[in-house]
């Protein structure tokens, strides 16, 4: 076996010569990529283009405005994991955070962590690195269930669950940091967002363990489409007219429209925090009727009792941000919420159909969703 082994050890050493060299050799290709020590356009500022990291840039809504920031013709970084020391960025427009309000009241930690803590980090990389510009992703949750509706910017905020409690402590953190500073800083609070990218590119899709959670609008059209057995809605006791949840609907490219508007008019050594919505509440109940007339079909409804840390009515006055960034309209108009969905279903129609002819899925055609899809191949209409 000595002997053996001895006879070997020439070859091995062979080996590790070739592998240093192979490695050497790909060091030295690295270098030479445009990308490799600083050389790429994102590294370095540019004159006359605004370079924007977009934290939570793959999620709903993060998708839907690095897409519209790149329409802009800005420069875009998305990232989950914060990267400042290889990229040049300009301003910052954080998104990134879980955004469950049932979840939040069972996993309390973890929100805080997520929302609270991560905002702490990207302003400490912020400062290290020059970056002046924060466009920060808010909630109406933080305002808790306000005695007086509508909900304007100055309503004391008196979150009732971790979700929007963390968000307030972040915001809380900005304003506290701002104030030594000569950081340009935009708040946005938004209310509930629904919708998709108008040509079907982007949209929502939650985990499926965070299905029940998720936005009524995804959920709606899961129901329509077979995805999921019905529709679960969470308290039909509340301090309201029909006895659900009264919720301020704003579509996600017009919340996109507002955060784009907003980084345009950021201002070195000024605060703007402004309500994001439509100004009209609609109740859960009416938004389940508009989903059945938009798609045709009787979903199967059932009730159960309230959602730990719910609030019965929010809705916004958007007087603020209208007047400044929309003086010519409303941000949205709050009477369009039966043709949004329309338009959200010939979207999801629109996908399922695309996929059937790439080949990705097993397509059936039946007669439902028939009062807004484009007929299948066969001549029938499409689900």
């Amino acid at each position: 076996m000595e002997y053996f082994d001895a006879r070997r050890k020439p070859h091995n050493i062979g080996k590790v010569i070739v592998a240093l060299l192979f490695i050497a050799l790909c060091i030295f290709v690295l270098k030479q990529s445009p990308g490799f020590g600083g050389n790429s356009v994102f590294s370095r500022h540019e004159p006359g283009v605004t370079h924007v990291l977009v934290t939570g840039g793959a999620g709903y809504i993060g998708s839907h405005a690095s897409l519209r920031l790149l329409k802009d013709n800005y420069r875009v970084t998305i990232v989950v994991n914060k990267i400042f020391s290889e990229n040049a960025f300009d301003a910052v427009m954080h998104f990134a955070a879980v955004a469950y309000v049932g979840e939040s009241t069972m996993e309390p930690l973890r929100y805080y962590h997520n929302i609270t803590s991560n905002t702490l980090l990207i302003l400490e990389a912020m400062a290290s690195h020059g970056v002046k510009t924060l466009i920060y992703s808010s909630t109406c949750a933080t305002y808790g269930e306000p005695e007086k509706m509508p909900i304007i910017e100055t309503t004391p905020q008196l979150p009732i669950n971790p979700y929007g409690k963390a968000k307030k402590m972040a915001e809380d953190i900005i304003l506290d940091f701002s104030k030594r500073t000569d950081m340009a800083v935009m708040i946005l609070r938004y209310f509930n967002v629904i919708g998709s990218d108008p040509e079907g590119r982007l949209g929502e899709a939650p985990r499926p363990e965070l299905r029940e959670h998720g936005r009524i609008s995804g959920a709606c059209f899961d129901a329509a489409l077979g995805v999921i057995s019905g529709l679960k809605v969470k308290g039909i006791d509340y301090p309201t007219a029909d006895g659900t949840c009264i919720r301020d609907y704003i579509d996600v490219t017009d919340l996109v429209d507002a955060h784009v508007k907003a980084l345009n008019k950021a201002e070195p050594s000024r605060v703007g925090i402004y309500n994001v919505g439509t100004g009209r509440g609609r109740s859960v109940k009416e938004f389940v009727d508009a989903c059945k007339q938009a798609t045709g079909v009787d979903i199967k409804i059932e009730y159960l009792s309230r959602r730990p840390g719910d609030y019965a009515e929010v809705f916004s006055d958007p007087t603020k941000i209208n007047s400044l960034f929309f003086p010519s309209g409303n941000i949205s108009d709050p009477d369009m919420l039966e043709i949004l969905l329309m338009k959200k279903c010939k979207i999801v129609l629109s996908y399922y159909i695309i996929r059937d002819v790439s080949g990705h899925m097993n397509f059936t055609c039946k007669n439902v969703l028939n009062s807004c899809v484009p007929t299948c191949r066969d001549g029938s209409m499409g689900t």
